[in-house]
């Protein structure tokens, strides 16, 4: 219906009631409502502190992913999730729990003021604050200064094996545990008078100047996240956790998926945003915090007294565009500010993609890639997105030789070839005519052992000799295993001629 020039609006306009506090709680429907998460969410005191701590127990005992007895490590890093993740942990392993949760929880934080030059006082200050809180729950923990990433094995990238389990593996766990008792004891053995370790200065310097080759901040919020997911994994491995238990929220994970699209992790978007992460096989990353917005954990902290800290980081302070991930990050919170239901949407979205679990006798060790350690999505077809994208950016590097006789007087198969593998140019490292620079060469020696998302990242360093020993060590042991197998490959047996 068209509205008409001379048409007079005579009635009064309907007011539309907007939700209010005022209103009774939708569960108990008695008490007035304390907190109101979203538009007809509105609960009294009792029942939000209810319905927060079911839905925490809910998502692991649905899942069934952490067995009854088994040592979980709580990675804790001092932000509102986190923290509010510990708290549940902590209430729901008590005595008086009605639902009691059934495994052998740990604490890890990882100390990353290296990073942005914090003085060594002010870090002390920071770690024994909290220190102090995770004291108070009684769990063993650990305090890892980032540089001890320097010092980390190669095995740390290589993913161990992950053993098949029976679906009836976890009810035998739960009868094992019943008749073997509780394991309060095991808690309190383990606990431990633990402050920040002594950091070498030169280490610090080694940490600054690695984060400093990446030329973006885009870059070096991509590899602090590698660096610090290989100290997680690697002490889980060393002090006998089989899970590491993050505090992601669902906030947080729909700013990570779009900034995985933005990056071109699309093919890792199921292990980055799942909630169960195996793709390092014997230590399983999950994040029991995927149902709670950021909202909702925030009232649950202020109004039960949940402490968390502020913690600086990289892109503290910084503006939106300074980085891919701070650009999403303001988009995503600001679009929810003005749609309510935009974080729910994007995570429901993600929340349809599959983790399919990997076991390295399925993948081998070149199959996956050197930073993220998911499956390479660079082993594509010739007629693939991937590939056109890299033939562009060939093409658009490629520098026109000066004179045909420079060309003619290269070596046929000259012994620093840069790229006869690697693409159409085929010339003497730095010689007229070669598409890639002399400081490239380093970068397209990795190409092939990193997925396309940290390829990007590594082409925007400075220079890879940065990297930790033990990246290096490892990329040297696959490019020689590599080598190897391809001058054997005339006497390997093909699966077909196995079968036969």
């Amino acid at each position: 219906m068209m509205c008409q020039v001379e048409e007079e609006y005579h009635e009064q306009l309907e007011r539309v009631d907007r939700p209010s506090v005022l209103k009774k709680c939708v569960k108990c429907k008695e008490e007035l409502a304390a907190v109101l998460i979203r538009a007809g969410d509105a609960y009294c005191r009792s029942c939000f502190r209810e319905s927060f701590i079911h839905k925490f127990r809910a998502m692991l005992g649905k899942t069934r992913v952490i067995f009854p007895g088994e040592k979980v490590l709580l990675a804790v890093s001092g932000g509102p999730s986190s923290c509010s993740m510990l708290s549940q942990v902590q209430e729901g392993v008590s005595q008086n729990a009605h639902k009691k949760l059934r495994f052998v929880p740990g604490i890890v934080y990882i100390e990353e003021g290296g990073t942005l030059g914090q003085s060594k006082e002010l870090r002390r200050k920071t770690t024994s604050e909290l220190c102090e809180m995770f004291r108070s729950t009684g769990f063993p923990f650990y305090i890892l200064p980032l540089e001890q990433v320097l010092d980390l094995p190669g095995s740390v990238v290589a993913p161990s094996s992950l053993s098949d389990q029976p679906s009836s593996a976890y009810k035998t766990a739960v009868d094992h545990f019943l008749q073997s008792g509780s394991s309060a004891g095991v808690m309190a053995e383990e606990q431990k008078d633990v402050s920040l370790p002594a950091v070498q200065e030169s280490q610090t310097q080694l940490l600054q100047q690695l984060l400093g080759s990446a030329k973006t901040l885009t870059a070096k919020q991509d590899l602090l996240s590698a660096l610090r997911q290989h100290l997680l994994v690697h002490t889980a491995r060393t002090k006998g956790y089989s899970k590491l238990m993050l505090g992601d929220s669902c906030t947080r994970l729909a700013v990570k998926l779009f900034t995985s699209i933005s990056l071109g992790r699309g093919a890792q978007l199921a292990q980055d945003t799942g909630f169960s992460d195996c793709r390092y096989g014997d230590v399983i990353a999950v994040r029991p915090m995927r149902e709670y917005s950021a909202k909702e954990i925030a009232y649950y902290n202020h109004m039960f007294k949940v402490p968390s800290f502020v913690i600086p980081s990289l892109d503290t302070k910084t503006p939106d565009k300074a980085s891919i991930q701070r650009l999403t990050e303001s988009f995503v919170t600001k679009l929810q500010a003005d749609f309510p239901s935009t974080v729910s949407t994007i995570y429901r979205t993600g929340e349809k993609l599959q983790t399919a679990c990997r076991s390295s006798s399925a993948a081998e060790d070149i199959d996956r890639c050197l930073l993220c350690v998911c499956s390479l999505d660079t082993v594509v077809e010739e007629a693939s997105a991937l590939q056109a994208t890299l033939i562009s950016e060939q093409l658009s590097q490629t520098k026109a030789p000066q004179t045909s006789v420079a060309v003619k007087s290269e070596p046929a198969a000259a012994v620093g070839q840069c790229c006869s593998s690697e693409g159409p140019c085929g010339r003497t490292e730095g010689a007229v005519g070669c598409y890639i620079s002399p400081k490239e060469h380093e970068v397209t020696k990795l190409r092939k052992l990193l997925c396309y998302s940290c390829q990007r990242t590594i082409r925007d360093m400075s220079s890879v000799h940065h990297l930790p020993h033990y990246v290096l060590s490892e990329a040297q042991r696959r490019q020689n295993r590599s080598v190897m197998k391809k001058q054997i490959s005339e006497f390997l047996l093909d699966d077909a001629d196995e079968n036969d």
